[in-house]
């Protein structure tokens, strides 16, 4: 279970406060994957990030009793100046037994793919190769909830085939919160969505199929406005 209650979130703008949300109040049930469907801008991203404890609220909490990871696959809370083993050792230590920190580096090592470039500074790391140590990072670890914001592979072809090799392993024992540009993809991995709509407003459906095809329907109907 995730429970939100009266959260509010806003940012400064040149023209005022901006609320991504207000007093919002909703529970997620236990044991279901949950699909954030709604316009570029509704406030998604802002909602995982809440729930994944990166961002705040204004005020207002988020009460589980789930363990809940980052976004999948986040690189850039990495430090620059340490290797990917130490940054991986940092985080494993946080989250791993102390029996267990040996192969949650080990994992990350390998599935990475990084070679000698493990043991070299983030900073020396292209874009690409920051994704492979953030994705295999996130994997390293078993969560209740995982919280997935558009990435669920990267690299080439075979990496990318490996990435969700993993992924789909993962949603076998564990839920997602998940937000995508692919309707197909909220479709196959969730059970229930939440649909953000304009004003804020909230919506839970049962079927994400159906919530899909509102926000489809709405989008039309204000595009034509």
């Amino acid at each position: 279970m995730i429970r939100i209650e009266n959260l509010t979130k806003s940012y400064r703008t040149p023209k005022g406060r901006h609320y991504v949300f207000k007093d919002l109040n909703i529970e997620l049930p236990t044991g279901k994957s949950v699909a954030l469907v709604g316009r570029n801008g509704a406030g998604k991203s802002t909602l995982l990030r809440m729930i994944g404890g990166i961002d705040r609220p204004d005020k207002g909490r988020i009460l589980t009793d789930q363990t809940i990871s980052w976004p999948v696959g986040l690189a850039g809370g990495f430090q620059g100046s340490l290797t990917g083993r130490e940054n991986v050792k940092f985080v494993a230590r946080l989250y791993a037994k102390k029996d267990e920190l040996q192969d949650k580096v080990s994992f990350v090592e390998e599935f990475s793919e990084l070679g000698k470039y493990f043991d070299m500074p983030i900073k020396t790391y292209s874009s690409g190769m920051r994704s492979r140590l953030g994705f295999g990072l996130s994997m390293a670890f078993d969560f209740d909830y995982y919280l997935v914001d558009e990435v669920m592979a990267v690299g080439d072809a075979r990496f990318k085939e490996k990435c969700l090799s993993l992924f789909n392993k993962k949603h076998e024992k564990s839920s997602f919160l998940m937000v995508s540009h692919s309707m197909n993809l909220l479709k196959s991995y969730c059970d229930i969505a939440i649909y953000i709509g304009r004003d804020n407003h909230i919506t839970v459906y049962k079927d994400v199929k159906h919530a899909i095809e509102n926000y489809i329907f709405d989008e039309s109907i204000n595009t034509i406005v």
